[in-house]
């Protein structure tokens, strides 16, 4: 991707909102590190999403339901218990990715 001719201008610290060089250089690694981290993550729930499909595959072709509630409940009391309330929320939006809307 090639920046715009005014990004090219633009000095690591304006992008970064960093006052210092030296600041502007910790926080664009540590960028670098979370979009690799975002790449890792979103690669997961690709997984995460194939494995549920298998399940609910399983599921329905032995004459079950689509979706198991009670495993639900599990794995919000999972997300729940690791990162508190908004694990929730994430929680939500993996099985809502994984299995579709209810």
């Amino acid at each position: 991707m090639t920046a715009s001719p005014a990004e090219q201008h633009v000095s690591p610290a304006e992008k970064t909102g960093a006052r210092t060089a030296e600041a502007a250089d910790v926080i664009t690694g540590a960028r670098e590190r979370i979009d690799a981290l975002d790449d890792r993550i979103i690669g997961l729930i690709q997984e995460r999403m194939a494995v549920s499909a298998v399940i609910q595959e399983a599921r329905i072709t032995s004459g079950g339901r689509r979706v198991n509630l009670s495993r639900e409940m599990e794995v919000l009391g999972h997300y729940s218990g690791a990162l508190g309330r908004p694990g929730t929320s994430l929680a939500m939006t993996l099985l809502e990715l994984c299995r579709g809307r209810i």
